[in-house]
């Protein structure tokens, strides 16, 4: 069967149903919100959530060539890219995968409020995940959700604009988002290129690691004493100029020499990450 999937009157998806005397397939599209969403209502109807096993399959109960072979094939279900898949699948080659192709890692994107995070993160989704406008405050919690960063997949999360606030709830939201910060593996700082440059240079020094990037630098004044002092990606997160730059340069943070890696049609094979 193929229908809607509805919850409350909101449409989940339009999955298919297959049912069979031990009970019925569900087959949704994917995708973390949907997954959740199914989980959820399947949750609050009444069904117990049983967790798949974490225990990885012995290399023997894979059916491969060699012990290669099969240690590659054993790694596919981690592989969310194309980039990553290609990379298994070029057994010519024997280095060993880059860690971070199989194993997502952490990205957040902070900065002051109304300096264009959320409209850089759905620029970086491919898509509106995040609600944006011209005011600050608008995210009041951190959004995170699986992004294809030219082919290095990475848990991406946009977080509520970092100020003092009296607001309760976006109070609440901003602590909860530190905590979510401190545990990441990159942090993506988005200044707004129209503030003072003394205060861009104040959040880049609580935030040393941090990968800058400087929005709105077609309205910005001082790029070229900005570029002295710190290394940025400059930006135009509403017409997406500069995004491109911006992914290669988280690739990069997590896969910094691409002819040192290789590629899968490349000789290359010492690891550099």
């Amino acid at each position: 069967m193929h229908g809607e999937l509805t919850d409350n009157g909101r449409v989940i998806d339009d999955p298919i149903v297959v049912i069979h005397e031990r009970g019925a397939d569900l087959s949704v599209h994917g995708g973390p919100w949907v997954v959740r969403s199914v989980l959820e209502l399947a949750r609050r109807s009444g069904f117990e959530i049983v967790q798949p096993t974490s225990g990885q399959l012995s290399l023997d109960a894979i059916d491969g060539d060699d012990d290669a072979d099969r240690a590659m094939l054993a790694q596919i279900p981690l592989a969310r890219t194309k980039l990553a898949l290609a990379w298994l699948l070029a057994r010519s080659r024997r280095s060993p995968v880059p860690h971070w192709l199989l194993h997502p890692p952490t990205v957040a994107i902070i900065g002051p409020p109304n300096a264009g995070k959320s409209t850089i993160a759905n620029q970086l989704f491919a898509q509106e995940r995040s609600i944006t406008a011209d005011v600050p405050g608008t995210t009041r919690d951190w959004v995170g959700e699986i992004a294809d960063i030219d082919g290095l997949a990475v848990f991406l999360m946009d977080t509520p604009g970092l100020r003092q606030t009296s607001d309760q709830i976006e109070h609440a939201a901003i602590e909860r988002s530190r905590s979510e910060i401190a545990r990441a593996d990159l942090v993506v700082l988005v200044l707004d290129g129209t503030d003072s440059l003394a205060m861009q240079q104040d959040w880049a020094e609580k935030y040393p690691g941090a990968l800058v990037v400087r929005n709105k630098c077609d309205r910005a004044a001082e790029i070229a004493a900005v570029n002295e002092c710190v290394p940025h990606v400059y930006t135009v997160a509403i017409s997406g100029q500069g995004i491109a730059a911006l992914r290669q340069a988280i690739f990069r943070s997590f896969i910094r020499s691409w002819r040192a890696v290789g590629s899968p049609g490349s000789s290359g094979s010492r690891s550099h990450l």
